[in-house]
């Protein structure tokens, strides 16, 4: 017998493994199922977004997930996926880092909705108070050493070497499925498709030490039709703090999105039903110079991630550089979304009274701007008398008029020379 929740996640394309038993467990009873998350970083990233779409379906299907943040597991690095240990954090950092993350997941996950309210829980809480031969006496005589080096996030680290703190890893995230198995009643742990080692050495555990029966359900890793790495940009990671990145860079990725993977991506990464993301893809290909389908799938996760006004922010600043825009637009910016509008553009700092002294528009943006947006004055004449120079979006009309400038937060304006040229000043 089949259910909803597994037939949801199979068309959505977020099922790489899933143990025997694991649809039966489901159609029996409501079921607490968790995924752990690592506090290496003080913010998710969009490459955490697939395990926590996994709880919110699984939430949403009347099933009770357990977010576990890794205080203890964050101290030792998981080698699945990893070339290299990983620096060690302290317990200030880390907790700094779970926090953060905390108030993340608050956004997907309903912490307040009856019987199946979701639950954020941190292993160090039960790891704290566990000795080193309690662990080895209860925990690791019922895994073999054959089983462990089976796993392939062992196997491919033995040519490089691995240390034993990497080593025991999987016991540790294994003890954590107990733990939960024991204390909650978890008998369902999901993850990506390189945690499938990690997560079968808990079911392992829960058979041999609590006689108990454990599933695990994987999502693929997620591929760009490119091959390029997925949740990477030229800055680094995409991460879910607007500090780090901000909502209009956000933006840009998902709507940068190819036609293939944004077809994908508006599977796994939306709540859109099925029939609307038919619908969708049948305009997109009707029209794909219209980017429907980029434009439907970033502004439901910008919106998600950050607010409604964060998306329209990111929409303004997008229309500013690729579509129609004013100077009301323009005005509609921070300043964080507007310095990463313009981060690629010429820029040139002046200083308040060099604005006010100038004349006219011609010695504004040649001299004044140290010859940055036009070489000289022959040329600033030149393109203003034709019309083609706009300050904050305004067009210029009269090349000898004293500039009356409403500087934008404070501080910068726009130069825009032709269509596509753009400058940044900012005035000091």
């Amino acid at each position: 017998m089949s259910n909803p929740l597994v037939e949801e996640l199979k068309w959505r394309g977020m099922i790489h493994d899933m143990m025997p038993g694991t649809e039966d467990q489901l159609n029996k009873e409501m079921t607490s199922g968790y995924v752990g998350f690592d506090p290496t970083a003080d913010s998710l990233h969009i490459g955490n977004l697939v395990p926590i779409m996994l709880l919110v379906h699984l939430q949403r299907a009347g099933h009770k997930p357990f977010a576990l943040v890794g205080g203890a597991t964050g101290m030792v690095g998981d080698p699945s996926g990893k070339s290299a240990e990983r620096p060690l954090l302290d317990e200030a950092v880390l907790n700094h880092n779970l926090e953060s993350q905390k108030q993340q997941l608050e956004k997907f996950l309903d912490f307040d909705c009856g019987e199946n309210s979701a639950v954020i829980v941190n292993n160090y809480d039960w790891f704290k108070d566990i000795g080193f031969l309690e662990f080895i006496r209860d925990v690791g005589k019922h895994i073999t050493v054959n089983y462990m080096m089976a796993k392939d996030s062992v196997k491919n680290r033995l040519e490089s070497g691995m240390s034993f703190t990497e080593f025991t890893y999987q016991l540790v995230q294994g003890y954590d499925f107990y733990h939960l198995y024991e204390q909650h009643g978890c008998k369902i742990q999901m993850g990506g498709s390189d945690q499938w080692g990690n997560i079968v050495t808990g079911t392992e555990l829960i058979r041999r030490k609590a006689q108990g029966e454990a599933f695990a359900v994987t999502a693929p890793l997620i591929k760009k039709a490119d091959g390029t790495k997925f949740g990477k940009s030229e800055g680094g990671n995409v991460w879910l703090d607007k500090e780090k990145t901000s909502p209009y860079k956000f933006y840009q990725y998902w709507l940068n999105s190819s036609d293939e993977d944004a077809a994908n991506f508006i599977r796994i990464f939306t709540l859109l039903p099925k029939e609307e993301i038919e619908a969708l893809e049948t305009q997109h290909n009707e029209a794909p110079h219209q980017r429907l389908l980029q434009k439907t799938l970033a502004a439901d996760i910008t919106k998600r991630i950050h607010s409604q006004a964060d998306l329209q922010m990111a929409i303004n600043a997008s229309n500013i550089l690729f579509g129609k825009s004013t100077a009301e637009d323009l005005e509609t910016l921070d300043e964080s979304t507007l310095l990463s509008v313009f981060e690629g553009v010429p820029q040139v700092t002046i200083s308040t009274a060099e604005l006010a002294e100038c004349e006219n528009y011609i010695d504004l943006l040649s001299v004044t701007t140290k010859e940055t947006i036009f070489k000289s004055k022959g040329e600033a004449r030149r393109m203003l008398k034709d019309g083609g120079v706009y300050v904050n979006k305004s067009k210029i009309d009269d090349m000898n008029a004293k500039p009356a400038i409403k500087l934008l937060q404070d501080k910068y304006f726009l130069a825009q020379k032709g269509k596509k040229n753009y400058f940044l000043i900012t005035v000091d």
